[in-house]
């Protein structure tokens, strides 16, 4: 209190001064209709950048969460296409039975958000980096996607990052994949060329198929659902050998410009891989015997 009786003592003459301006601006844009009508005018443009400003400050914050959103809601909106695809093709009689099971597959999954963190182009072996780990229930194996298509297959993971094999890995990438509206599946794979395509191999000489028509996956393995976009056709090749197609795929993922991705976590994978390494166990007993 003393300190402050000491200041004001020491510079009264200039609080004097702002407390009088004060009133007598006070008493011109009150008593004033011309220089009341102009603060007002001033304040309220001041007053709208200021709100403009916040707005865009809390738009940018919140980009993060819309962005997860869309990823998901776009992941969602390509499997109920498909879905509803395939519901179309069953009530026109042009359904298998095998579309039906991959339906039912669905159930099995769910997705975590995640965001990219780092991502590698130039390589002939390039990794992804993602902000979600084991922390996130995020396993070695899982599918990784977007809501343009396919991403890749999560491969290290720690408690809080994760690092993914994408689908531009030339020595590591091998993703099963099915020409849309058919059952003839081959393999996904890239050379290290050009980040916009990617080849399915061994697509049997039988298949009838067109350039321009869709590339998904086949839900032949626990890691990808069946559905998920891979890209368009836009060339046909034959094999080395003459046996079989190889197919040059538009990839329907900007991997030069991915921020947010879904992991799928297949939730009945423990049960199947049990299985799987039961059956393995017993043929090797019964050829050792």
């Amino acid at each position: 209190m003393k300190n402050l009786l000491e200041f004001l003592g020491k510079y009264y003459h200039w609080v004097l001064f702002v407390v009088l301006e004060v009133i007598s601006l006070v008493l011109l844009f009150q008593f004033n209709s011309y220089q009341g009508s102009v603060w007002f005018s001033s304040a309220n443009s001041v007053i709208g950048r200021i709100y403009e400003w916040t707005s865009a400050v809390e738009s940018y914050i919140s980009m993060k969460e819309v962005n997860e959103d869309l990823t998901l809601r776009n992941f969602y909106l390509e499997r109920q296409v498909s879905q509803l695809r395939r519901l179309y093709g069953e009530a026109t009689k042009q359904k298998d039975p095998k579309e039906q099971q991959g339906l039912d597959f669905l159930s099995h999954y769910k997705l975590i958000p995640a965001k990219v963190i780092s991502n590698e182009l130039n390589s002939a072996n390039n990794l992804m980096t993602i902000d979600k780990g084991s922390a996130d229930s995020i396993r070695v194996g899982m599918g990784v996607a977007c809501g343009k298509g396919i991403v890749g297959v999560t491969y290290l993971v720690a408690p809080h990052y994760t690092v993914v094999i994408p689908v531009l890995n030339s020595s590591s990438s091998r993703i099963s994949c099915a020409i849309r509206g058919h059952e003839y599946f081959g393999v996904l794979r890239w050379y290290g060329e050009d980040a916009r395509y990617a080849f399915v191999e061994d697509i049997p000489r039988h298949a009838r198929f067109k350039r321009g028509d869709w590339v998904e996956t086949n839900g032949f393995s626990s890691i990808f659902p069946p559905g998920v976009l891979v890209g368009q056709i836009v060339e046909v090749y034959n094999s080395r050998d003459g046996l079989s197609y190889k197919l040059k795929v538009r990839l329907s993922t900007d991997f030069g410009n991915i921020r947010d991705v879904v992991v799928i976590n297949d939730q009945a994978i423990e049960e199947r891989l049990k299985l799987i390494q039961a059956a393995k166990d017993s043929l090797k007993l019964n050829v050792s015997q």
